[in-house]
């Protein structure tokens, strides 16, 4: 049985594919915050939908949390096969007007969450010779539209670390992939503030109201009948977990691509003709797009 570790499993794409993994046999750790407080029901779900799934207390923000969590998971399971870096937080508005510190606390989720849970699993991941990191980015870690630019900035750094990981894991036999959603309903905007630096806001006039005509636009597209669905998303994190080693692409778009499909095969073979330019082809071969 391999063994998955997914996070931000209290709902959206997490919880989706816990239940997912768990039905195609795999044994599940569906990790996420405060699963006896405010998320018990989705702890009660998930555990009641599959004996393969294991709900564990995880805080991706918090080092302690995670080397805890993490070192908990594999004296139980022995190993990971499969990581899923999918918690996420999302901020719409005026990109000036959101402070430093609220740039911080997506950064803490989006980007250094993500490295605390890698680098907590992959020494596991490289002394057994496999492995399959799954990073949830978006369509705006590839491009960069107005009014998500803290959010979009969290995704451009995963993107970047992911593929630079790509290439230094592949010679132990871990993968690393990026799956790129495009706009689903999963309540992702939900999870939103306010920007904090309300003189801005007013500085920009009539334009400080579009962020949220946007974001109100979006909640109507993800529930109406055209809306895209979510499961595509769990779909190509089991597509990929299936594939074998080396055949995976480095990014997978799903749902609406605004384009970014386009870029990743524009960029792709000019990303990875560096190897050869910097004399690490040899050393780093065997990468594919």
């Amino acid at each position: 049985m391999k063994n998955i570790l997914i996070t931000g499993s209290s709902n959206g794409f997490g919880f989706k594919a816990a239940k997912d993994f768990a039905d195609r046999g795999y044994r599940v750790f569906a990790t996420m915050r405060n699963p006896n407080g405010k998320n018990v029901s989705a702890k009660a779900e998930l555990e009641g939908h599959s004996t393969h799934i294991k709900v564990v207390d995880m805080d991706v923000t918090d080092q302690v949390s995670v080397q805890e969590a993490t070192a908990g998971i594999l004296a139980e399971a022995g190993h990971i096969d499969v990581l899923v870096n999918n918690a996420g937080i999302m901020y719409l508005g005026i990109t000036e007007a959101f402070s430093v510190e609220q740039a911080k606390i997506q950064m803490e989720t989006n980007y250094f969450g993500a490295i605390r849970v890698m680098q907590a699993l992959l020494p596991a991941m490289r002394s057994a010779g496999s492995g399959l990191i799954i990073n949830t980015s978006s369509l705006v870690g590839r491009i960069s539209p107005p009014f998500f630019g803290t959010y979009t900035a969290t995704k451009h750094a995963l993107e970047g670390y992911s593929q630079a990981l790509r290439y230094e894991l592949s010679p132990f036999g871990v993968d690393v992939v990026l799956v790129e959603p495009g706009p689903f309903g999963t309540g992702l905007l939900a999870s939103g503030q306010v920007p904090a630096h309300r003189e801005v806001l007013e500085s920009y006039g009539a334009l400080a109201e579009v962020p949220t005509a946007m974001g109100e636009h979006f909640a109507q597209l993800l529930q109406s009948e055209e809306a895209p669905d979510p499961q595509w998303v769990v779909d190509a994190y089991l597509e990929l977990a299936e594939l074998p080693f080396g055949s995976r692409p480095t990014r997978r778009v799903v749902g609406l691509t605004w384009g970014t499909d386009q870029i990743n095969a524009l960029t792709q073979g000019i990303q990875d003709g560096i190897l050869k330019e910097m004399q690490l082809d040899t050393t780093l071969g065997g990468v594919s797009a």
